[in-house]
């Protein structure tokens, strides 16, 4: 079920992509806001009650419904239930546009346009990037948003289901890193932020949850790029960053295609998750920075290869598991 699942559902969100604004998203964030209003009250313990509430509750709910399907209506209905989770939470469309409209502006020589694009989609201070450098964040955010929108929710939802949760851990996956990343965005409001502790617990929860993800996607890269140059690179950020998972990403990435990354989106920082590229400062040591050629426009294409001869062979040890199963 659930090899024919993540198929279906790629191939649905290809042809028709949900809407940035929508319903569910609009749901999840009132979801998010509600229980920082109602259980976060500044302790550390309330902080995990809270976290506990946001990310468990809704995955239970998708438990549920998905073993009342297979029980009462039988496994068709059960896998087009998965088919519609995995729809919301997996998928490229959510975020490929930007990196499509970026590179094709960068391809006609239109580098203000780029600029525009990528400061629209990233919400950061471009204006004085040198054309260079635009790739690289380009490369650094479309990577990370490629992890965490398709290679991330496919590992827990693989776990999850093969131990007959159904589409349970494509949510937790997707809530997990909602949260954090949305309770860190609104830490900077007057109005009722979420607390140190709140934040603290979200950012640790989400480190925990992403690390088997995060290096199975490094693997994923180094088997489809440069095999040696990716595993090496990983290697060496993992010896300095232990918990950076981000970090772990793109340094498989620069080596896997040959490019140099890093900066701020090979920086650890303290108590904090890492955002890729988000101070965009064109001035990076070689201290700080993956070695690789100068990110050029042919990269962009070189990761899109990537990343999706990374899904083919998803997709292939999912079907021959699938396949195993049903002659077992």
């Amino acid at each position: 079920m659930s090899f024919f699942a993540i198929l279906f559902a790629l191939l649905i969100e290809q042809a028709r992509p949900l809407a940035r604004s929508n319903p569910i998203h609009a749901g999840l964030r009132a979801w998010a806001v509600s229980v920082n209003r109602n259980f976060d009250a500044g302790q550390s313990h309330h902080g995990w009650v809270a976290w506990g509430l946001a990310v468990l509750v809704p995955p239970l709910v998708v438990l549920a419904v998905h073993l009342a399907l297979l029980h009462w209506l039988g496994w068709p209905f059960a896998l087009v239930w998965n088919v519609a989770v995995l729809y919301v939470t997996l998928g490229f469309r959510q975020f490929s546009h930007h990196f499509t409209g970026i590179r094709d502006a960068l391809e006609e020589g239109d580098a203000a346009d780029a600029r525009a694009r990528l400061a629209q989609w990233k919400q950061v201070e471009v204006s004085e990037l040198p054309r260079s450098e635009i790739v690289r964040h380009v490369i650094e955010y479309s990577v990370i948003a490629a992890h965490r929108h398709v290679f991330g929710v496919l590992a827990w939802f693989s776990i999850l289901a093969a131990l007959g949760l159904g589409p349970t851990g494509a949510v937790l996956y997707r809530l997990a890193e909602f949260v954090s990343r949305y309770w860190g965005a609104r830490a900077r409001e007057t109005t009722q932020p979420p607390s140190e502790s709140l934040q603290q617990a979200a950012a640790q929860a989400w480190t925990v949850i992403d690390w088997l993800p995060a290096r199975l996607t490094a693997l994923s890269f180094a088997v489809v790029g440069s095999f040696e140059e990716a595993i090496e690179g990983w290697r060496f950020h993992a010896q300095r960053f232990p918990n950076d998972n981000d970090g772990v990403v793109l340094a498989a990435t620069a080596g896997a295609i040959n490019v140099r990354l890093g900066g701020e989106a090979l920086r650890s920082r303290a108590g904090a998750q890492v955002q890729p590229g988000f101070e965009v400062d064109a001035d990076i040591g070689d201290s700080d920075s993956t070695p690789g050629r100068e990110p050029e426009v042919g990269h962009l294409r070189s990761v899109v290869g990537l990343v999706w001869r990374s899904v083919v062979v998803w997709m292939l040890l999912l079907a021959l598991l699938t396949f195993a199963r049903l002659l077992g």
